[in-house]
């Protein structure tokens, strides 16, 4: 264990979070110094979760040119899913256990990315901080409204640090039209929106009236069991929980509203201002077990007015018999040739692509997902509108490299935990819903849920696994 991993655990000043459960320690001794790598030289780069969406965000930040990819890390290292980027980078160190690797040779690299499944993003991060590394970590940021308080709490505590969630439209032009578009007054008085994602999912083809999880089965020769389950609550391994099947489990994944709702609810919420919702609504649950997400899920997501912006209703849809209803003018559904397709394929065909419905007093909006624009509908409405709209700049980075300029102190992150963490909190209110299959009342201030009790408890989370409570402090 490294003398900063020491005084992780040993000392500091005990503060209150706000959230039952637990506090934030505030170590005293921080290990090596933070700050930015130089403007000339390359970033250092370890990758957590080679895999899969692993293997497309490493390749993605090393075709920028501005990194150096040093350490490589994966519970299943050397299994098939993790060859290619074995190959790629022969000289990388390579690791099981992200802690390991931070204790051997943490003085080596500056910055870090994070593909683990979504449970798996919040020990990783707080490691990684702590250690004085820059994050660049996969959305959601955390599966508990909890973790993703910590993971804000120690961004806040060491603002040096670049910190980026990987919602890939937020360098995009999706990003800078919104942007653009509210500041001149084009986007506003927005009352409703509809958010969609009908594709099939993963958990579509097993059985809803499931009433225990999977059987035990051997662990493959290359995985550590053990260090994937990190925090969570002991399972035995099967099949059904790796390789991106974890995204079915609400003990693991975030669904398809952790999923997708980064890349089409982000802007939204950023420059509408949307913060937390004060009521959490599940109004079709088809399919509601325990253990998985449903077949098909509506939620009504309730904020207050905001200054002078009314009140909002973000609607989220899915599921491939909850296709939302649009309105007239609507016209054809594109996708954007951007997305990267899932780890198991092509997305499905369906009736209406990823995407979103933004409903104003004066306009409505249709967009896709990630980096697609928005159009305003009908037709006729648009053109009327044509001479009115801004220029829109273009990106100057795209995600990756905004956030590798960002460790290097040329550019500022724009999907920072600030902005990502409250994002990833209005999913895990959503998630908690769909779990739970009550209504949830919220109170922005206090930041408790106030109409249940129960879920009140489930906010927190349950508590770590055994060995794993030091990542609960800052």
């Amino acid at each position: 264990m490294s003398t900063n991993r020491r005084d992780f655990l040993k000392t500091g000043a005990t503060t209150a979070l706000g959230l039952s459960g637990f506090t934030l320690i505030s170590p005293q001794v921080l290990g090596k110094s933070m700050g930015y790598v130089a403007p000339s030289d390359q970033v250092n780069l370890a990758c957590i979760g080679i895999g899969n969406r692993g293997n497309e965000i490493i390749k993605a930040l090393h075709k920028t040119g501005l990194c150096n990819v040093v350490a490589l890390c994966d519970v299943d290292m050397g299994a098939k899913q993790t060859l290619e980027v074995m190959g790629m980078f022969p000289k990388a160190k390579k690791y099981q256990d992200f802690r390991k690797m931070f204790d051997e040779i943490g003085g080596d690299f500056d910055a870090v990315s994070i593909a683990t499944p979504d449970f798996s993003h919040f020990p990783v991060t707080m490691m990684a901080l702590a250690e004085g590394k820059h994050v660049y970590v996969e959305k959601p940021m955390a599966r508990t409204f909890q973790e993703v308080d910590l993971m804000m709490a120690a961004a806040k505590k060491y603002p040096k640090l670049a910190t980026q969630m990987g919602n890939q439209g937020h360098s995009e032009g999706n990003y800078f039209q919104f942007k653009a578009w509210k500041e001149a007054g084009i986007i506003k008085d927005v009352t409703a929106m509809t958010a969609h994602m009908n594709s099939r999912r993963r958990w579509h083809d097993w059985d809803p009236k499931i009433t225990r999880f999977p059987v035990a089965e051997p662990v493959p020769s290359t995985l550590d069991w053990d260090v994937w389950t990190s925090q969570a609550r002991p399972h035995p391994f099967n099949k059904d929980y790796h390789n991106g099947q974890w995204r079915c489990w609400y003990d693991f994944g975030m669904g398809a509203l952790g999923d997708w709702g980064a890349h089409i609810m982000d802007t939204a919420h950023e420059f509408l201002d949307l913060g937390l919702p004060y009521e959490v609504n599940p109004t079709k649950l088809s399919g509601h077990n325990a253990f998985f997400f449903p077949m098909s899920t509506t939620l009504e997501f309730k904020f207050p007015a905001r200054g002078a912006m009314p009140p909002m209703t973000i609607t989220w849809q899915d599921g491939l018999d909850n296709i939302p209803s649009v309105p007239d003018g609507y016209g054809v559904s594109e996708l954007d040739p951007n997305i990267p397709p899932p780890s198991n394929g092509q997305i499905q065909p369906a009736k209406l692509n990823p995407g979103k419905i933004i409903y104003s007093k004066e306009l409505t909006f249709k967009g896709g997902s990630h980096g697609s624009t928005l159009s305003i509908i009908p037709e006729q409405k648009a053109k009327e509108w044509e001479s009115k709209l801004p220029e829109v700049p273009a990106s100057p980075s795209n995600h990756f490299e905004n956030f590798l300029k960002a460790c290097k102190g040329e550019e500022k992150t724009r999907s920072p935990f600030e902005i990502a963490g409250p994002l990833s909190q209005v999913f895990c209110l959503g998630v908690m819903a769909q779990q739970m299959g009550v209504k949830l009342e919220f109170d922005r201030e206090t930041r408790q849920i106030t109409n249940n009790p129960l879920a009140n408890q489930v906010l927190a989370g349950m508590p770590p696994r055994k060995g794993w409570e030091e990542f609960y402090r800052v």
